[in-house]
């Protein structure tokens, strides 16, 4: 895999707020770290908190849902930035649970493994090549795999694979989810896993992508021949609108696969979808929930999708030549951290979050003006892009 190279230093001013704002994330974790060393933390903040995770059928703080990868993956994190054995031991004691999950299939009917197993158990083979965590994240790829769809192309989002009102239904997160196919196929030699990622990307560009470079959210194909239905929404404001999160999905998630199949050439597909989002954003570069909002609109902000535009553009910038496209990517970048470190950086006591003001799903009344597991996750990484020669678990 080829790795992203860090941002040129910043100017004094702005690389002393950068470091500011590294520490204070790196405090947060570590106390936060006291609470939820066996336990895992719930998606979002609850009054600016966060609550051991709850799942119906299981106990409080089991290693289920889709964003407890976040969580290992933010002590790994801290770990590689500061050398803190702490931070790694929490982790490392984390991982037997990934592989419990497997075991008994809790909760892993579903495409976001990728979200699950990259940032904590191809993170530790990375860090520490032990080779349990290694098959543990191949198995995962295996299950992965089992919601790939042949005859349409595509990795099916959610639901019973029988479920005829989720078959041949993606969405695009799945993007981030494909770097583990990727990652498997390069640590077994195996050919199918990429294969399958290839084609899922291919497809989420030519059916997510609308004629202006928005996104739909999710896309239906007729699971049997391939046929493209129709595309629609689960977490934005309307079928038509343009989910913030899901374009910031589309934007990092393309050039990551660019940056594994660059034959594709989808790194003018994310160049597109992040100049639609750059130019839907308000001054401060902090994105509203769905980009059809605007400043005045009364509309909740989702400050996690402009964090994971920050590493997607970031990630453009290091795959582009030097010149001017790449110095355009990497200000835009920059000024959309300034914007959060200003108006959305979590200082305890008030909260254990990292990242304040964004939204799970507006739609659904869930995690809204809340910090969020994966909004922390990749400020952290943002911060840590642009501050360190840290490369990137994805």
């Amino acid at each position: 895999m080829k790795t992203a190279t860090s941002t040129p230093p910043a100017t004094t001013t702005r690389a002393q707020a950068i470091e500011s704002a590294l520490a204070t994330a790196i405090e947060q974790i570590a106390t936060k770290r006291t609470r939820f060393s066996t336990l895992f933390p719930g998606d979002t903040t609850v009054g600016g908190h966060y609550q051991a995770h709850r799942q119906a059928g299981f106990p409080d703080g089991s290693n289920v849902g889709w964003t407890t990868g976040f969580w290992t993956g933010l002590l790994w994190m801290a770990f590689e930035l500061t050398g803190r054995s702490e931070f790694a031991d929490t982790a490392r004691a984390q991982l037997p649970s990934y592989a419990i999950r497997l075991d008994r299939r809790d909760d892993v009917d579903h495409h976001d493994l990728g979200f699950l197993y990259t940032p904590s158990c191809v993170t530790a083979w990375r860090i520490e090549q032990t080779a349990q965590w290694r098959d543990t994240a191949v198995r995962a790829a295996d299950t992965l795999m089992q919601r790939y769809l042949p005859s349409a192309g595509v990795i099916q989002a959610w639901g019973n694979l029988n479920d005829p009102l989720e078959r041949g239904r993606i969405i695009v997160d799945c993007l981030l989810n494909l770097p583990l196919l990727h990652w498997a196929s390069e640590v077994t030699g195996k050919t199918h896993y990429r294969a399958a990622a290839c084609a899922h990307a291919q497809r989420s560009r030519d059916y997510l992508i609308r004629p202006d470079d928005s996104t739909f959210h999710t896309f239906h194909f007729d699971p049997q021949t391939g046929i493209p239905l129709h595309g629609s929404t689960a977490q934005g404001h309307a079928d038509t609108s343009c989910w913030a999160r899901g374009q910031a999905w589309a934007i990092y998630g393309f050039a990551i696969n660019h940056r594994y199949a660059p034959e594709l050439g989808l790194l003018d597909t994310a160049c597109r979808v992040a100049n639609y989002f750059l130019s839907h954003l308000p001054a401060d570069g902090v994105a509203y929930w769905d980009l059809v909002f605007s400043e005045g609109s009364g509309e909740p902000l989702d400050s996690s999708a402009s964090a994971i535009a920050v590493c997607g553009l970031l990630e453009i910038a290091n795959l582009l030549p030097a010149g001017d496209a790449q110095t355009r990517y990497r200000e835009a970048a920059l000024h959309i951290l300034d914007g959060l470190i200003a108006r959305c950086s979590g200082i305890a006591p008030a909260t254990d979050g990292l990242l304040l003001h964004g939204v799970y799903s507006k739609p659904h009344g869930r995690g809204v003006d809340e910090a969020n597991l994966w909004g922390d996750y990749f400020f952290l990484e943002a911060l840590a892009r642009v501050s360190s020669h840290w490369r990137p678990h994805w």
